[in-house]
């Protein structure tokens, strides 16, 4: 059976005091077709079985590219307070923070190869097993059963475009949370007045020598590239973390793109554990390229939920809608002083909330489908 730790206790006026943290390896290499094995890491933060949320709801939370799955169990730097997946277990909600797969650095995995099917398919072979053992109540020893869950998928910017395409071709979750990620068009935001970022653009699943990048934009803009990388810099710094984050805080968290893919040694003591050690580069790719999920969001049909900080890559939060064509309930959301890296901000709290409404709203849905 998997070790459980216990967890730092939830912030005051929540349900409980007692949460269990459990570590899953989870093999899927049956699902996902490539040699070799493959596995997916998962976290899962369990409150108290008294505690548990009635009806019970089982959130499934996928980081960014750049990001591994604490970025949900550990309280992120910054001027907010607690870590998302424990103050959500705190209110009695079985949360799973899981590691996009190869991002954990497994030296067996090309990079190249996981594309989004690869992925979708991995996810969704790794929840499918976590949801059977607390349906049959052996994930831990003594925790009893959870079945018939209302199941929450959340997805961070890459990790928000896979949950779309994962619920279009694999119908796993009851409600989708797409955090930080346009359905229509992801682009980073710029400070006013400084130059656009400009990025190239790129089919998905093309795999590094299939393809030369597209963007008619993109590619006039060779000429200035130095001077568009500068601003590229500095407007992720401005997009990605809000005024009332420490400089340092910043420039530590932006510093660690450079890292990603290097080995331990090289990538130096500064890598946290929230830091992906790799990206799945062949769909993190075309992250930035419009539609690139179109159909398969416009083919969900359970309820959604667009949440973005007010700075993010997303343009038009409330055109976010348009993009959601079957679903049968849409919410906008913008969290007021956030940047892209919502876990980072002082309104993170906030997000939360909103979530744990919309969770609230799609187990009632089920009972009236």
């Amino acid at each position: 059976m998997p070790k459980f730790a216990p967890v730092n206790a939830p912030a005051q006026g929540t349900r409980m005091t007692r949460l269990q943290q459990v570590e899953l390896r989870l093999d899927v290499s049956h699902a996902i077709g490539l040699d070799g094995p493959a596995t997916v890491f998962a976290s899962v933060v369990l409150p108290a079985p008294e505690a548990l949320a009635d009806p019970a709801v089982v959130c499934f939370a996928r980081p960014s590219s750049s990001y591994s799955r604490a970025y949900y169990t550990h309280a992120l730097p910054g001027p907010g307070s607690d870590a998302q997946a424990r103050w959500h277990a705190g209110r009695g909600w079985i949360f799973v923070a899981v590691d996009t797969l190869g991002c954990a650095g497994d030296a067996n995995l090309d990079p190249e190869a996981l594309t989004f099917a690869v992925l979708a398919a991995a996810a969704d072979a790794a929840e499918r097993e976590i949801l059977a053992r607390l349906a049959n109540g052996v994930l831990v020893d003594g925790y009893p059963p959870v079945g018939g869950a209302t199941v929450i998928g959340l997805g961070h910017s890459l990790g928000g475009a896979l949950a779309i395409y994962q619920q279009a071709r694999h119908r796993s979750y009851h409600g989708v949370g797409v955090l930080g990620f346009s359905a229509i068009h992801s682009h980073p935001a710029t400070a006013p007045g400084a130059p656009p970022v400009v990025v190239a653009w790129y089919p998905r699943d093309a795999s590094a020598g299939e393809t030369e990048p597209l963007n008619a934009e993109a590619l006039d803009a060779a000429g200035t590239a130095e001077l568009q990388g500068q601003a590229a810099w500095s407007s992720l710094a401005w997009g990605f973390h809000y005024d009332d984050v420490p400089a340092e805080i910043v420039e530590a968290d932006l510093r660690h793109y450079a890292r990603i893919g290097l080995a331990e040694e090289e990538a130096g003591s500064e890598r946290e554990p929230w830091h992906a050690r790799r990206t799945p580069q062949r769909a993190a790719r075309a992250t930035l390229t419009p539609g690139i999920v179109a159909a398969e969001a416009a083919c969900l049909t359970v309820p959604v939920l667009c949440a973005t900080g007010a700075r993010d890559l997303v343009p038009d939060p409330h055109a976010e809608p348009r993009a959601y064509r079957s679903a049968r309930s849409i919410d906008v959301f913008a969290c007021p002083r956030m940047g892209h890296v919502h876990n980072f901000a002082g309104t993170r709290e906030l997000l939360w909330r909103r979530i744990e409404a919309f969770g609230a709203w799609c187990a009632g849905f089920r009972a009236f489908a």
